[in-house]
């Protein structure tokens, strides 16, 4: 196929994403963890700039952390070579593509890494989007989501054309389903990181537990099956949302920081319905029936020096 295309900049946003549910129903013996989760695009995002350039692939990280979150520069800035989900994401295409890359990769960051947000995944899936555009369909998505999947579990549902969709199996099994109706949100970002590895051992740890050990249920316990799918329609109201709303990360999480505890019920008192811990953290979300209602919440929280409070609007 000829693919010389235009010479012209290929332009892509990367949203961020919120897990309304997300259940962690076990450890598979490849040793990856089998999940099920409510996925949901944000407005907030990061942009990536691709250009044809020399042979190789190059990466320019701008903006890092930007000025949406407003905290300080963190201790280790995302790497800018193969260390980073973009690079990976580049190589990996033109190895399917089976080509040497000539290119290069600007990426705007402003949604904070290691947050929970899939900041690192969006970015992932919109440079696989960009290079597609760039060579004018060469793969195709069956192509395009297999290379997503081995990416990471989050990189399939921001490749994907859906506001909100169920995913399993690491990600890689999606049920688009109907956004509901855009509510205004508060994303809540700490000062501090968490690794998403470093979640998963301490979920494993609290599991294995002599709690869990001689059979106590609790709000950490792994799932015993897979919830019934109510009607898709259902899906796309709040209330229904905010009744299936989990995240299995927040009793090990919050055990090692309560102050996160304290941010979520600080959204909860403030009316935010559901409120959640953002993936493994260490952002949290909550959704508010109106802008007034949202506004009051942001209010109480920015006087805190170490979080920023992002106001913005979901899905897109």
């Amino acid at each position: 196929m000829d693919d010389t295309g235009s010479p012209e900049p290929v332009r892509v946003a990367a949203h961020a994403k919120v897990n309304l549910r997300l259940r962690v129903l076990g450890r598979g013996e490849d040793g990856y963890h089998a999940l099920e989760t409510l996925f949901l695009r944000l407005a907030l995002r990061d942009e990536i700039e691709i250009r044809r350039g020399a042979p190789g692939i190059r990466l320019e990280v701008e903006g890092e952390p930007g000025p949406v979150t407003g905290l300080r520069e963190p201790e280790r800035p995302l790497p800018a070579g193969p260390g980073n989900l973009c690079w990976q994401a580049a190589e990996a295409y033109y190895v399917a593509l089976g080509r040497d890359p000539g290119i290069d990769l600007l990426l705007r960051k402003r949604l904070p890494a290691g947050a929970g947000l899939g900041g690192g995944s969006a970015d992932a899936a919109a440079v696989l989007r960009g290079l597609e555009t760039l060579h004018q369909g060469a793969l195709g998505g069956s192509r395009l989501r297999a290379i997503a999947g081995r990416l990471g579990s989050d990189v399939p549902f921001h490749l994907a054309d859906t506001a909100a969709a169920l995913g399993w199996e690491r990600g890689r099994r999606l049920l688009p389903l109907p956004a509901p109706v855009p509510r205004p949100m508060l994303v809540v970002v700490p000062g501090f990181r968490l690794a998403t590895p470093e979640a998963y051992a301490w979920l494993d740890e609290e599991r294995a537990g002599p709690r869990h050990a001689e059979g106590g249920a609790g709000a950490g316990a792994p799932a015993e099956a897979a919830f019934v799918l109510p009607p898709a329609g259902r899906l796309a109201r709040w209330e229904e949302l905010a009744e299936l709303a989990v995240n299995d990360f927040e009793v090990p999480v919050f055990a090692r920081h309560p102050e996160l505890r304290g941010l979520k019920e600080a959204l909860g008192a403030a009316g935010a319905r559901p409120a959640l811990l953002a993936g493994s953290g260490s952002a949290l979300f909550g959704v508010f029936a109106d802008e007034e209602a949202r506004d009051a919440g942001a209010a109480g929280l920015e006087a805190d020096d170490d979080v920023a409070v992002i106001r913005t609007r979901g899905p897109v």
